[in-house]
């Protein structure tokens, strides 16, 4: 009976942890990644009063690859939104991402690994990629999607971020 008990008390402060940090209001995930240029980026290096989206992403995976293709040509309209994309793949494999996309030409891009640590993943309770979380420039959460809109609305979502 006690086995039962803690199991279900697992159970629910894991969906409780979960509620709380893909509620609107939530704050920012504390990473630390492994840019490309060998440097660790902390949210400490965001710019303040901008808008975030964070995009947990895997290299190889089909999803993440069209939402980057889709981004591209429409950078524009995400105005002075900081984009940080986290995977816990190899440096080689953000490397080529970055390559392979031409994501160097973004200043406003940063990719980067957290390694094993994990922490975003986990902080999200991230299921499949991409994962995208929009803050606000007060880094509050303002929407979070388990799999990736419309490009269109996502845009639509960090224009009306502060909202």
């Amino acid at each position: 009976m006690k086995k039962l008990i803690l199991f279900f008390g697992l159970v629910l402060a894991s969906i409780c942890s979960y509620a709380q940090n893909s509620n609107p209001g939530a704050a920012i995930p504390p990473y630390s990644i492994l840019t490309t240029d060998s440097n660790y980026a902390t949210p400490a290096n965001l710019k303040k009063h901008r808008k975030l989206m964070l995009i947990y992403f895997a290299p190889d995976c089909p999803h993440c690859q069209h939402l980057t293709e889709e981004m591209k040509p429409k950078m524009k309209e995400f105005g002075n939104t900081q984009i940080v994309m986290i995977t816990w793949t190899s440096i080689k494999e953000i490397k080529d991402f970055v390559r392979d996309y031409d994501l160097k030409k973004y200043p406003n891009i940063t990719v980067g690994t957290e390694g094993t640590t994990y922490a975003v993943l986990r902080y999200f309770n991230v299921q499949t990629t991409p994962y995208i979380a929009i803050y606000n420039s007060n880094g509050k959460l303002a929407k979070a999607f388990d799999k990736a809109p419309e490009i269109d609305k996502l845009i639509t979502m960090v224009k009306n971020a502060d909202k």
